[in-house]
């Protein structure tokens, strides 16, 4: 807390008041009303009164009009150094009595009374052998006296630092100059001012492999400036900062496998090209960006591109995405293997959503994952087959023949289906008979003419039975059981199909349909016991 007399430099401090936050922009008298006020700018608008004026005086500017407030100096927590805040947290509290010899050291979650001077002893000692702290929401604003810090608790590898009070970037050195060790480091929800000339002190972090970012008003210019210092960073989380991706990294973030640049709302494709070449990047999430279309302008339909060599995971959730040229695209990327696009409008449609799944598993050749949830041979399979009897009559219109020497779809058939002609080659041709049925998406309870043979059981009959395709596995087995009187349990089953010879697909997942293994008619069943 601090007192009604007037006190230097609080300009631009950070500030908290019954647990809001706010920033210091005016310090001074306000008439008629006698005495020191400080004019504070709140992180929440709506915790404000108004706009920095009273009485048609401008003391100071927000960016909301009720962004502003007048308060007593006494009001308002200016918060603690570093190191009260890691003793408040982990070590000495005042024991039960008003005696100060006796004292209670807290280790993990363990209190231990100690007596007089040991207890100084065993403070120090555990504080040195901290190497994670948690001082979210602690009311730290600065570093404290120089060297305290790396005398106390030199050791610290992780420090979360969120929602407290530091207000610039050279608070943040302070505190990190000390902690050599530090690897990974939370800042997320202070509102710092950072570097912004060439010879600003920017620090070196020699050992730090993650930063977080989110929520501190920093910008791309910043971000870049700052990175200079970060030369073995691996994760960089940069969410809710209004960010726009202004210039290439020139030697900076280049080691970088995690970046996190959600719900920043002014970025668009164009911006995420500057960063397309960062060499290491393997996981880019880009949730809550408004982001509906992407485009790799170096390769063209059927190609990969050369933009995010090494990127494996994409997050694009929240956004909208409502065309599938965007997931087309993501085709070209030549490492890509998993994909999260859930709550986008392509995918929240009116279209099925085991459909919407099939459909983008089809598309995106390497893709493993998808939503989380892995990619099997089995559903690839099914999806493939399945994406290229759907859109065979279209292809059949586009110049698509079954003769190879005849077969030339037009760019707009090939624009559209990228894959088309690569599933042709792999599964062969849809054939005429294929294409005079509906879409296989929409077709219920199609039957299907199965074979059935026991490969352990040569002298048996083999059998020709027709299935419905949307019967599970469980009852298939309930209905062979019945027929062999073998129990359910010691049955299982597989299948062959003459367009995949010498390949045997087992169906292990009793609760799945035949059309989820993509079984045809003229297939094969086996069954062994």
């Amino acid at each position: 807390m601090m007192n009604d007399t007037l006190t230097s430099d609080v300009i631009g401090r950070r500030v908290a008041v019954n647990g809001e936050h706010a920033t210091v922009r005016f310090s001074g008298i306000v008439p008629p009303v006698a005495g020191l006020w400080l004019g504070v700018e709140w992180d929440n608008p709506e915790r404000g009164k108004h706009d920095g004026s009273h009485e048609g005086t401008v003391y100071f500017k927000c960016r909301h009009p009720t962004g502003g407030s007048f308060i007593r100096p006494n009001k308002v927590n200016f918060g603690v150094d570093f190191l009260t805040a890691v003793k408040n947290r982990y070590v000495l509290e005042d024991g039960p009595e008003e005696d100060v010899k006796e004292q209670t050291v807290i280790i993990g979650n363990k209190p231990v009374e100690t007596i007089g001077f040991d207890s100084i002893i065993k403070q120090q000692s555990q504080l040195s052998k901290l190497q994670e702290i948690s001082l979210r929401n602690c009311a730290v604003n600065c570093a404290g006296d120089r060297g305290t810090i790396a005398k106390a608790c030199p050791n610290i590898r992780k420090a979360d630092l969120s929602r407290n009070l530091l207000s610039s970037w050279d608070e943040v050195l302070d505190i990190a100059d000390q902690l050599k060790h530090l690897e990974v480091l939370n800042l997320s929800e202070n509102k710092l001012r950072f570097p912004s000339g060439s010879l600003s002190r920017t620090g070196t972090f020699p050992a730090l492999k993650v930063l977080v970012l989110n929520r501190t008003g920093i910008t791309w210019a910043e971000v870049l400036r700052c990175a200079s210092g970060w030369p073995v960073l691996t994760e960089l989380y940069l969410k809710s900062n209004d960010l726009f991706i202004s210039e290439r990294p020139a030697d900076v973030l280049q080691t970088v496998k995690l970046l996190d640049l959600s719900s920043n709302q002014l970025i668009d494709e164009n911006q995420l090209l500057l960063i397309a070449y960062l060499p290491r990047l393997e996981q880019l999430i880009l949730s809550d960006i408004g982001i509906s279309s992407i485009h790799f302008p170096d390769a063209g339909t059927g190609h990969k591109t050369s933009m995010f060599p090494s990127l494996q995971y994409l997050v694009v959730n929240d956004n909208q995405i409502s065309q599938w040229p965007f997931i087309n695209e993501l085709d070209k990327l030549q490492s890509l293997h998993a994909l999260s696009c859930i709550r986008n409008p392509l995918t929240e449609g009116s279209k099925e959503a085991k459909t919407t799944r099939q459909l983008i598993i089809a598309k995106i050749g390497q893709l493993k994952t998808l939503n989380k949830c892995e990619i099997l041979p089995e559903e690839r399979r099914g999806a493939e087959l399945d994406y290229r009897k759907a859109f065979g009559n279209e292809w059949k219109k586009a110049g698509g023949h079954q003769d190879p020497d005849k077969n030339r779809p037009h760019e707009e058939f090939l624009e559209a289906h990228p894959r088309y002609q690569l599933l042709c080659l792999k599964y062969g041709a849809p054939e005429d008979g294929e294409l005079q049925t509906q879409q296989p998406f929409l077709l219920k309870n199609r039957l299907l003419t199965l074979k059935i043979k026991y490969p352990n059981q040569v002298d048996r009959k083999v059998l020709e039975k027709q299935l419905p395709d949307s019967m599970t596995i469980q009852k298939v087995k309930g209905l062979l059981a019945r027929l062999l009187k073998v129990p359910v349990s010691e049955l299982l089953l597989s299948y062959e199909s003459p367009k995949m010879p010498g390949r045997e697909i087992e169906l292990e997942n009793d609760q799945q349909s035949l059309q989820f293994y993509s079984v045809e008619s003229g297939d094969c069943l086996l069954v062994r016991w």
